[in-house]
């Protein structure tokens, strides 16, 4: 394949395009719609819409959910509150409280998009029945819309807007450096690195150990696979490695799993709760793993294969060879390379479902920029692998670097699993 057209299928300005022409569409009414899946899906679409870069796309989903499963939440009074303790009125309905944290939330974040956000309410409303004008559905509105303004504003204090000191290079061999072909001077989202978490004790909770040195075997070993399978004009590489690196590398992390999570949730037929519940928990896991991550970086600050392949002969290490043309099939990100944030937050969303349905469930996976490719998994913990070997054939990975970033997203899950909304009484229906 050229590499124009490659640029041009994983580049930004590709997304940007899909994303553009791709029109958005109101969720097909169904006689007993599950709402909380309606609408994690009207979110998914607003994140293609507007060509949310990664890390805020994760921070988003959380948030979403956050507020969808805090309104559900407060009515229920089930599990411990992510952030809005339940005061809902008596009477609220179930789904209005969902709806509206859904639609308060996303009309925040994508003021842009709102004629899409109020065709899904009145299609949402016209399902739920009673109209807005029932006591039940308003109360439910109006807690659901004050749950959601509520973990805005908590949210808006988190260090996304942070004033962040001028980047200083390191300059050693090793440290990251700017990378073809924008040559960017500044890594992205350095403010992730410090940003609050959702339910971490601290962004530097699950730092993994240093990555290998430089002359280290393992860093020998990773280096000359990169080099070799990871070109854009690989010999090595087959079509089908091609396709999958070019698959994880077409669409957001949030969105390829959280449509996992709907598709399971509607088959499985989870009740509104559960599903509220298991996004909430997911969407957390995968926000957190992006700020677990980006602290990682930006304590490691590590050279990307690109640099590292071209400047070689600067590594001490007599068992790589450098090559001064060599480039990735998939435009380096303009960040660290040590973890791999994709990696961390795939197997963060993998992990989760993998606690709630069992390792051993089969399920599809479909990427916004390959429209009609599917890839299908009889594992969670397969799907997870897959991301990891997708950026090594992508040429923007070392391998050590997603190995630590599937080990972090495993962890953090965990932790998600033990501390956010645990069940206080009653069956966990």
């Amino acid at each position: 394949m050229k590499r124009t057209l490659v640029l041009a299928l994983i580049g930004i300005a590709a997304l940007a395009t899909f994303a553009a022409s791709a029109a958005p569409s109101v969720a097909k009414a169904d006689p007993k719609p599950d709402v909380v899946t309606v609408w994690n899906r009207t979110m998914v679409d607003a994140l293609e819409t507007a060509a949310t870069p990664a890390p805020p796309a994760m921070r988003i989903g959380a948030i979403v959910q956050s507020s969808v499963f805090d309104a559900l939440n407060g009515i229920e009074r089930r599990y411990t509150p992510i952030h809005v303790q339940p005061a809902a009125l008596p009477g609220a309905s179930r789904k209005a409280a969902v709806v509206g944290a859904a639609y308060e939330a996303l009309v925040a974040l994508f003021p842009a998009q709102k004629p899409t956000f109020d065709a899904q309410l009145a299609a949402s409303l016209a399902q739920i029945g009673g109209g807005d004008n029932d006591q039940s559905v308003r109360r439910g509105l109006d807690w659901g819309k004050q749950v959601a303004d509520e973990i805005l504003a908590w949210r808006a204090g988190d260090g996304i807007s942070a004033v962040l000191p001028p980047y200083v290079p390191g300059g050693l061999p090793g440290d990251w450096a700017p990378t073809p072909p924008a040559f960017a001077s500044t890594p992205a989202f350095r403010q992730f690195a410090n940003m609050t978490p959702w339910a971490m004790t601290s962004p530097s909770q699950f730092l993994p150990p240093a990555p290998p040195a430089l002359t280290s075997p393992r860093y020998r070993q990773d280096f000359n696979e990169i080099k070799a399978i990871g070109r854009d004009t690989s010999a090595i590489r087959t079509p089908s490695q091609t396709e999958t690196a070019l698959f994880w590398a077409g669409d957001l992390p949030v969105a390829m799993w959280d449509r996992v999570a709907d598709d399971l949730a509607e088959a499985n037929h989870l009740t509104l709760i559960r599903n509220a519940r298991l996004l909430a928990r997911m969407n957390v896991a995968m926000a957190d793993a992006v700020i677990a991550v980006w602290n990682a970086k930006n304590v490691y600050d590590t050279w990307r294969p690109v640099t590292a392949i071209q400047q070689a002969g600067t590594d001490g290490n007599p068992d790589t060879a450098l090559d001064a043309s060599w480039l990735p099939l998939v435009v380096t990100p303009v960040h660290q390379e040590y973890p791999s944030g994709h990696s961390g937050v795939s197997n963060a969303a993998a992990t989760t479902l993998a606690m709630y349905y069992g390792d051993q469930t089969s399920y599809s996976v479909t990427s916004f920029g390959l429209p009609g490719v599917v890839h299908t998994f009889a594992s969670f913990s397969s799907g997870a692998v897959e991301v990891g070997d997708a950026r090594v054939f992508a040429g923007i990975h070392f391998r050590f670097a997603c190995d630590a970033a599937l080990e972090m997203g495993s962890e953090i899950a965990d932790y998600v699993d033990g501390t956010v909304a645990l069940r206080v009484h009653g069956p966990d229906k």
